[in-house]
């Protein structure tokens, strides 16, 4: 469920978790079905890397949603009966939970897991397995090739806005503040020599207007789309953003995925120190030690 980078955090624990039992590992992909695409568009989209899935079947689905807990109180004699959160299992909070890797055989997880620490040791399949499978498009080969002209001066910088300006979200998650990317350019200003930014957005227009920098920009993200071929697709743009040699990221799974896949062994990566406006919510276990918060 949600977007690429959601999607990336759950098969990256399923994997991990088909790598200790040595058992299957299939995905359930049923929320697309029910997702409102007119509001903002989520796809599945692991199908677009070199990745090994096996999709659930709806029948195989059902036997295990009947262990889900249902709210209400007629469903009392359901959730005292027949109900099992060791078999139908949610994340409990958004920090690390280590038991999620001691799940036996014959499990159901829902959740988002964002945590390295949910797939550390198959970390470099997982890098293997995270790579673009077809063809891509020519604008892809255009931003790669503008991106390597300028080698360890490459820095992106992930603007997250669209639905996270939503007031559900925005109350939840919160849109990093302006403050932020001008801390963080900052710094790289005084670790890179003659940096160059290149800006990835879902809201150009609005970066154009408020986000001043004086120094050399390129928009890898699109204003203006003539077609479907003249627009990066999500999972390219996520791929471009880790050939970037350093990065900026929003507080953001999709920006996350784009640091984490840089293979730079130098490289800066900064990261809001307050991932969710909701204090109750805690971000700890979500950036890598080695990145620096802000």
């Amino acid at each position: 469920m949600g977007g690429v980078g959601n999607q990336m955090f759950q098969y990256a624990l399923g994997k991990n978790l088909s790598f200790l039992k040595n058992v299957d590992v299939k995905f359930d992909i049923t929320w697309f079905d029910k997702f409102e695409k007119d509001t903002v568009p989520r796809y599945y989209s692991l199908q677009e890397f070199n990745i090994t899935e096996k999709i659930a079947t709806k029948k195989e689905i059902g036997k295990m949603e009947k262990y889900k807990k249902i709210n209400g109180r007629r469903n009392f004699l359901h959730n005292f009966f027949i109900a099992n959160d060791s078999i139908y299992v949610r994340e409990r909070s958004t920090n690390f939970d280590k038991r999620i890797l001691e799940v036996k055989d014959n499990t159901y997880l829902y959740g988002y897991w964002q945590s390295e620490k949910y797939f550390k040791n198959v970390r470099d399949i997982v890098r293997k397995e995270f790579v673009l499978k077809n063809k891509p498009s020519n604008n892809f080969k255009e931003s790669i090739k503008l991106i390597n002209e300028f080698d360890n001066n490459s820095v992106s910088i992930h603007i997250r806005r669209g639905d996270y300006t939503l007031n559900k979200i925005k109350k939840t998650i919160g849109l990093c503040p302006l403050d932020y990317y001008y801390k963080a350019i900052k710094f790289i200003k005084k670790n890179i020599k003659n940096p160059m930014f290149f800006i990835f957005t879902d809201d150009v227009e609005w970066v154009k207007k408020n986000l001043r920098i004086n120094d050399s920009i390129k928009f890898i993200s699109r204003s203006k789309v003539i077609s479907t071929e003249s627009k990066n697709k999500d999972y390219e743009e996520l791929i471009l953003m880790s050939r970037c040699k350093n990065n900026i990221i929003a507080n953001s799974s999709f920006g996350w995925w784009g640091a984490w896949l840089n293979n730079n062994p130098n490289k800066i990566v900064i990261t809001p120190k307050q991932w969710f406006k909701k204090q109750t919510m805690n971000s700890d276990d979500i950036p890598l030690k080695s990145w620096l918060r802000i």
